[in-house]
């Protein structure tokens, strides 16, 4: 029976989910943590509700790559290694190059090597991923899946800036998107839910963490979306600012008398956002436990939040001459009532209603508007290992 492993590598982490090939059964879980320190944690889930978790030093990408592999033998996950016939990758930026996900050859390492700048933190880490992988593992098919390819499809008066042409020819800058799997999937689910095909909508997928974007997905495909030419535009997060003007940047730097724009960019990347605004948290959770509290700067940063999804909802609404369908996934989209609440009562006035018993689930999939309501709205827990999975198997068919 074939398995599919699913990555996602990042710069002293390594999460993954082994999934059996047809069902797409999940055989195993979990995550390899503190990579490159004495105290490095393991852990996985798998079996009917078993968990293994040591703590050990973890030297390297490649040692947690094999001390993984060797624990899905050891925990009887996997009989033989070869069982595992193709690995799924996630890397955030494709730049143009990419438009769908692809096998990995020295072709495509290039490509993805050429674009490390368009996101500097995320791509050397999921190239490390792919080669360790492709060196333990060589035998198996290896699959690369881009945040970035879900947004190939925004016409060009979507992705384009306002800036010289040159730059866009000569550098690439356009809004390239994140999330893209995610978007991608719950609006599959959306479709399935409301029983009509996903070319016939228009949707606006809100992935609602640490980081968030919104896309407005229009016939099954991203039309237009809230991050651009990095993840730091688009709505306000855990620690980045959203949109601001960028004279922000040359106007801080006198201020603060600092000489790097590094700095600045630092700060509107990790010290922003919830917790900039509240001086609470980074985490929804504390913030709204603060506001509950009548922590003003807490209220503030939550009014920000949802000031900013209605502002790109509207956007979406008039892009495409309405809605059918809004969804809420990843962490606070998934797990607060609140917030879904809130961007509800905001479309009232387009005849969005709530059924307030359903709303008040967390982490399951459901429909969270009212019978009556105009548009549907919708509760998906994301699953992007899933859609890689799916990816992978196709190209496995192939």
């Amino acid at each position: 029976m074939r398995k599919i492993i699913v990555i996602n590598s990042g710069s002293s982490s390594l999460k993954f989910k082994l999934f059996e090939s047809p069902s797409k059964n999940v055989l195993a879980s979990g995550l390899i943590e503190r990579i490159g320190l004495d105290d490095s944690i393991i852990t996985i889930k798998y079996g009917d509700k078993k968990k293994h978790r040591e703590v050990q030093a973890i030297k390297d990408h490649t040692v947690a790559v094999d001390l993984l592999l060797q624990l899905l033998k050891k925990l009887d996950i996997v009989t033989d290694l070869n069982e595992i016939s193709a690995v799924g990758h996630r890397v955030v930026a494709g730049g143009e190059y990419f438009k769908k996900s692809v096998p990995v050859d020295g072709n495509v390492i290039k490509k993805i090597e050429d674009i490390i700048e368009l996101a500097p933190l995320h791509n050397p880490a999921n190239l490390v991923g792919i080669k360790v992988f492709k060196k333990l593992l060589p035998n198996a098919l290896s699959v690369v899946a881009f945040d970035t390819a879900f947004h190939q499809t925004l016409p060009e008066e979507n992705f384009m800036y306002s800036t010289p042409y040159d730059w866009y020819k000569e550098y690439g800058v356009r809004r390239y998107g994140a999330h893209g799997i995610s978007h991608r999937y719950v609006s599959l689910r959306a479709a399935e839910l409301m029983g009509k095909p996903v070319e016939d909508l228009k949707l606006v997928t809100c992935h609602l963490g640490a980081g968030a974007s919104i896309t407005a997905v229009k016939n099954g495909k991203s039309f237009d979306t809230s991050m651009g030419f990095t993840p730091l535009t688009g709505i306000q997060m855990a620690t980045r600012s959203g949109d601001v003007d960028v004279s922000l940047v040359a106007y801080m730097m006198k201020k603060l008398k600092v000489k790097s724009v590094s700095e600045i960019l630092y700060m509107l990347n990790k010290e922003s956002g919830f917790l900039g605004v509240s001086g609470v948290s980074l985490d929804m959770r504390d913030v709204e436990a603060a506001a509950a509290k009548n922590n003003k700067r807490a209220e503030l940063a939550i009014k920000l939040f949802y000031n900013d999804i209605v502002k790109y909802i509207g956007q979406y609404y008039m892009e495409m001459k309405g809605i059918d369908g809004i969804v809420f996934t990843a962490g606070i989209g998934e797990n607060s009532p609140e917030t879904r609440e809130a961007i509800m009562n905001e479309l009232s006035f387009l005849g969005v209603t709530i059924d307030k018993e359903e709303n008040t689930k967390r982490g399951t999939e459901g429909i969270v508007s009212g019978k009556d309501s105009s548009i549907t709205v919708m509760r998906i827990p994301t699953d992007e290992e899933y859609m890689i999975c799916c990816d992978v198997e196709a190209l496995m068919n192939k």
